[in-house]
């Protein structure tokens, strides 16, 4: 594991960012929320729900689907979010009692996929590291930006499967948990997004990073079967 992203999310969430890192941090966001979002929209009009496409969201234009505050929030603090996709279910259980789940997982999915082909180069060493841009030191070099790219991309995918309403993973979590568990989903949901913010938000007063302790090992383990040693 190479040591400038050790540990992971402690190295992200450094405020003292440079020009290249922002720069970098701006265009990733711009193609990974569009993805993860046109993913959403893209998989509900395929299981026959059609309220994605009539609310302009089955497009790869990033005005519909960025959130000025989520962008924000994920390039200073860590974690963010773009505009929900609407979703109709009772349209999407017509057609198969999973549909829900799969228009959920599309999303961190897309940034999955994403992060296996921004690494592809790296892992193959068809980039260099001390390659800079046109001569201008103020431009992220590819190497870097690929980094921060498949970084952000592994983030948005394990932030998004915390199974907390509204995120995705609470979606999932609902098609696969027993029926004990699934209720106990079903009474908290109402609560998720007060309860994201009291998780991400409250044990940080008492020196307590839940958001960190979430992200590792995984951010690392997956850094590492992408990248290998490198």
């Amino acid at each position: 594991m190479t040591g400038l992203y050790h540990p992971c999310y402690n190295r992200f969430v450094m405020l003292n960012l440079n020009p290249a890192t922002l720069i970098s941090r701006v265009l990733t966001l711009i193609i990974a929320l569009t993805i993860h979002e046109f993913a959403h929209a893209w998989t509900a009009t395929r299981f026959g729900d059609n309220t994605a496409r009539a609310n302009g969201r089955l497009t790869l234009n990033p005005l519909s689907h960025l959130d000025v505050m989520g962008s924000l929030m994920l390039l200073f603090a860590g974690f963010g979010w773009a505009k929900p996709v609407p979703v109709n279910p009772y349209a999407l259980g017509r057609n198969s009692p999973s549909a829900l789940m799969w228009v959920s997982l599309a999303g961190p999915l897309s940034n999955f996929m994403l992060a296996i082909i921004a690494a592809v180069p790296l892992r193959l060493g068809l980039v260099s590291p001390f390659t800079v841009v046109g001569g201008l030191d103020f431009l992220p070099t590819p190497y870097a930006f690929l980094q921060e790219f498949i970084f952000i991309n592994l983030m948005l995918m394990l932030f998004n499967l915390i199974p907390i309403a509204p995120l995705d993973g609470d979606k999932i979590a609902d098609y696969f948990a027993p029926p004990p568990l699934a209720r106990a989903l079903e009474t908290i949901r109402p609560y998720g997004p007060i309860l994201l913010i009291a998780v991400l938000f409250v044990p940080r007063y008492l020196g307590i990073d839940v958001f960190g302790w979430m992200m590792v090992p995984a951010l690392p383990n997956l850094w590492f079967l992408l990248l290998g040693g490198g």
